[in-house]
């Protein structure tokens, strides 16, 4: 077959929309919400790709590509990775793999990354799953959380959920006015959480 006419379109894809059909479900959640726990079981259960934007970069600085050496300069001078070097990452992976179902966690962190990823890729999402949990039972988590992570102290985590409200509620409330947020209480136990996300997902696995 014509590699090189595939390698082109690929890379022609990978400049403007993505040509696939997929299906993407955006996981947001605050830290300590539960959303990686529940995003390993829908994978499992229904066959979805788990996409995170955070890892996508790590694997990225780590590959030492040029590109992920500019990631890693500007993380290290505190600036924030702009939107489309994190989308062109997400949909890099989402043409690479051969699923046509993601998860994508953590993302859009905030307003102007919605607007980016939907003029980037052209994907509207499915719908977008929200694991809301009070601030007092995601510091519950986070300081029971022994994993040794030295942003899990108070101050870290008051301030973490503050960002996240503050840049994360644009989000909801803009796929919530589209009627597509599936809001999950993820304060209870995790069998009871994963019951709730099983009911929302079982109608889309029959869907073509």
């Amino acid at each position: 077959m014509g590699t090189v006419v595939d390698a082109a379109n690929k890379e022609a894809n990978r400049t403007g929309q993505t040509n696939k059909k997929v299906t993407v479900v955006f996981v947001l959640g605050g830290p300590g919400s539960g959303k990686g726990t529940q995003c390993a079981n829908i994978v499992e259960h229904f066959g979805y790709t788990h996409l995170s934007a955070g890892d996508l970069l790590r694997a990225e600085i780590k590959s030492g590509s040029e590109n992920g050496t500019m990631i890693q300069n500007m993380i290290k001078e505190g600036k924030i990775v702009p939107s489309e070097v994190t989308i062109k990452l997400l949909q890099r992976a989402i043409e690479e793999n051969e699923n046509d179902k993601f998860l994508i966690d953590g993302f859009p962190r905030n307003e102007e990354n919605r607007a980016a990823f939907e003029s980037v890729t052209g994907i509207q999402p499915e719908f977008v799953l929200f694991f809301d949990c009070s601030e007092e039972e995601m510091e519950k988590r986070l300081l029971g959380r022994n994993q040794g992570r030295e942003d899990d102290n108070i101050e870290t985590i008051k301030k973490r959920f503050n960002v996240y409200m503050e840049s994360s509620l644009p989000v909801i409330e803009y796929y919530s006015a589209k009627g597509k947020v599936k809001k999950i209480d993820a304060a209870r136990p995790i069998g009871e959480v994963f019951e709730a996300v099983k009911a929302i997902f079982t109608p889309h696995k029959v869907a073509v």
